[in-house]
């Protein structure tokens, strides 16, 4: 039951998207704009810079602050705050406020990696930028962080619950990236890397 319910909190915080909130107050509607996605690639791409850093803050806080919350009311349950960002993932992608139409939940993940240990973070974000940017693509980059933060919390001596959970949570990641791999495979990436940087850093 405890499980859940922490998957039900994670669920309903993470249903609240600022993609949308952002758009809403720009007029624009994001599930119609770009990739269709409601989450902080697309608002980047859309809005500029400020408003997905806005956007991707936002998400990984709600998984973050959800994970901080199911531990909390459920303290026996050692994975309730892991739970409860998989959930936050879930009601990312597919928000029950905006009819089960939502982003891709990498934020969200982030937000999960926040809570287990911060101190994965600069070593999964380093890894899977130096990925996308040498490699040109964008789907690299979620990819690689379905698998490597499974990976570091068994090689940093995570329980059996603890790995179980991360493996499922790096599963969810990837099924829900699976299309942008299959156009990355077919050279119809919707978004090249090196390019993306190029303008937004330079205006080039």
């Amino acid at each position: 039951m405890q499980a859940f319910l922490s998957l039900g909190i994670g669920y309903l915080m993470g249903s609240v998207n600022s993609a949308a909130l952002v758009g809403r107050r720009k007029q624009v509607d994001l599930s119609q704009t770009g990739t269709g996605n409601l989450g902080a690639t697309n608002t980047m791409v859309t809005f500029g810079w400020s408003a997905g850093v806005f956007v991707m803050l936002f998400d990984i806080l709600k998984s973050f602050l959800a994970g901080k919350l199911a531990q909390y009311l459920f303290p026996t349950l050692r994975i309730a705050g892991m739970l409860a960002c998989i959930g936050a993932m879930l009601g990312h992608c597919f928000p029950i406020f905006l009819h089960f139409k939502g982003g891709k939940g990498l934020a969200a993940f982030g937000g999960l990696v926040c809570y287990y240990n911060l101190l994965f973070v600069p070593i999964i974000l380093l890894a899977a930028l130096a990925l996308m940017v040498l490699l040109d693509c964008g789907v690299a980059f979620p990819l690689l962080v379905s698998v490597l933060f499974p990976l570091m919390v068994w090689l940093f001596g995570g329980s059996l619950p603890e790995i179980l959970t991360a493996v499922a949570a790096g599963a969810l990641l990837f099924l829900l990236h699976w299309d942008n791999l299959k156009k990355a495979m077919a050279g119809a990436e919707s978004m090249k890397v090196r390019g993306f940087l190029k303008k937004r850093l330079f205006g080039k």
